[in-house]
């Protein structure tokens, strides 16, 4: 679909002084303008897409700055105005009296077509969560998403700063027939959301620029009550939002759990570890790298809980050419293994030929017939150890029995007829997921490898030993920030200090004997 772009450019140029009119009619390039800078006693800038124009050799005046003043909007709270009926947004940067002396002009487009990358998804009724750095076009889609959804659904938008639906009252067509609801202050906006849901009856809210805990926590009560969110935060990936204790909540949450001894042994972790706490609010996070290039993640639940299994799940990237055509890249999974291993005969006999895979391969899929416990876990189970299971409900098509200890031993007639047949039946204790997981490593052949946090803690803890007995400080290897903060973490227990050093992928912790300045 070709896209058609509108931005109204006349709208913002009448209101600067006529001789930055002039020079910015002289340049042209109206297309790739992103935004007009001025501040008092510098010249005036105009910023493209990939550059940034000086507009003359004056430098901006006090009558030059009231000027722009006098035919805009009033400030609000959060020190941005308009103009009425466009999308067009001026921030002021004020001195320490509350004078202005710095004015961004920002061009508000409004782009028809630029959702059309994730059409199905925005369609598809699950809530969306958009990230990306500033003025990659984050507003933009969630504008284009509410109107394409207006057309079908009650659409309520909170504008905080009226850049979705434009300054005034009346909101700008390029929302469509979506309703607006004006927030007095941003300290307000978790307020006005929950009126929304309350006062509105809507199918669908769009809410941009989610900052404060107060409007994560507003965010999960809508999510709660079955109404699709689409909503901004700040943060350029999800381990980005991750790491935000403000809004880590958006995700479901982080907290530290202690494991038993023995669950602690069969993971081959610390005790202390880190899990998701709560269902996500949002289902799917996009991460919109560039204004044609997305990454999308397609369960919130399940991507977080690979980040903190440090195993990440590749995201699924969205890209569209000159031409308009998307293309949909979906990753692989990533495989842990290289051979299903054979299981100790009698009760536990080997799976069958065709469940089996060569050295260095991919194993075929393998299909269960679960029998008195959750298969909802099960499947759960295989996704977190990234194992091609299928869950069959028949005898006929299963490659082997999973089975509860109590239900064994009462020889039901699936267990009989499983071991006449010559299907292996497999017998766990518990209808747990450790207990999913620890059988599902032993069928696949699972060596247990080692937590590469715990490898990472022991590493800590052994520049610990080389730190008091003598050595000024101890550099560890590049790990992500969940590591090094468990790191962090070690050598603080320890009474000793260190920092992290050095730039992503390979920032790494220091050790140090003594606190440094």
């Amino acid at each position: 679909m070709e896209q058609l772009i509108t931005d109204d450019l006349d709208a913002l140029l009448s209101v600067l002084p006529q001789h930055l009119q002039e020079n910015l009619r002289a340049i042209g390039r109206g297309d790739e303008l992103l935004e007009i800078i001025v501040d008092l006693g510098r010249v005036p800038e105009a910023r493209y897409v990939n550059e940034a124009v000086m507009l003359n050799s004056r430098e901006a005046s006090r009558e030059d700055i009231d000027y722009v003043v006098e035919r805009i909007g009033e400030f609000t709270a959060d020190n941005r105005a308009g103009l009425p009926r466009t999308l067009h947004r001026i921030s002021c940067i004020r001195n320490r009296q509350g004078k202005i002396v710095g004015l961004t002009c920002r061009v508000g487009r409004a782009v028809y077509g630029t959702i059309e990358i994730i059409r199905d998804l925005v369609e598809s009724g699950k809530s969306i969560l958009l990230l990306g750095r500033p003025g990659v076009g984050k507003t933009t889609m969630l504008r284009e998403s509410a109107r394409v959804l207006s057309e079908k659904k009650r659409v309520v938008i909170v504008d905080t700063s009226n850049e979705i639906g434009g300054d005034g009252d009346i909101p700008h067509p390029a929302i469509g027939k979506a309703r607006r609801m004006q927030v007095p202050a941003p300290a307000l906006q978790h307020e006005v959301m929950i009126e929304a849901v309350e006062n509105h009856m809507p199918e669908v809210i769009v809410i941009d620029e989610i900052g404060r805990e107060l409007e994560a926590e507003a965010a999960r009560t809508i999510a709660e009550r079955g109404v699709q969110l689409i909503g901004t935060a700040h943060g350029n990936s999800l381990e980005n939002l991750m790491l935000n204790p403000t809004l880590m909540d958006l995700v479901g949450g982080i907290q530290s759990v202690t494991l038993s001894d023995e669950e602690a042994r069969r993971r081959h972790t610390q005790k202390s570890i880190l899990e998701r706490k709560a269902p996500p609010t949002f289902d799917l996070v996009i991460e919109i790298q560039e204004r044609n290039r997305l990454a999308v993640h397609n369960s919130v639940a399940d991507a977080v809980d690979a980040v903190l299994r440090n195993r990440p799940l590749p995201p699924e990237i969205r890209s569209r050419d000159a031409s308009g055509e998307v293309r949909i890249e979906t990753p692989e999974p990533a495989v842990r293994i290289g051979a299903i291993r054979e299981a100790t005969p009698g009760r536990r006999d080997s799976v069958t030929d065709r469940a089996k895979a060569g050295e260095g391969t991919r194993p075929k899929l393998l299909r269960l017939f679960p029998y008195g416990l959750s298969q909802e876990r099960l499947e759960q189970a295989a996704k977190q150890l990234q194992l091609p299971l299928r869950v069959v409900g028949d005898l006929q098509n299963a490659d082997a029995v999973i089975t509860l200890k109590n239900y064994y031993r009462k020889r039901p007639p699936v267990v009989v007829d499983a071991e006449r047949r010559g299907v292996p039946v497999y017998v766990l204790r518990s209808n747990t997921l450790a207990q999913m997981e620890g059988m599902l490593e032993d069928l696949f052949g699972v060596d247990g490898q080692p937590d590469p946090i715990d490898a990472a803690i022991n590493e800590a803890e052994r520049a610990i030993a080389q730190i008091r007995s003598g050595t000024n400080s101890v550099e560890l290897e590049p790990q992500s920030a969940y590591v090094r903060r468990q790191q962090h973490e070690a050598v603080s227990r320890a009474n000793l200090f260190s920092r992290s050093i050095g730039k992503e992928p390979n920032r790494r912790v220091r050790v140090y004997a003594s606190e440094i300045a």
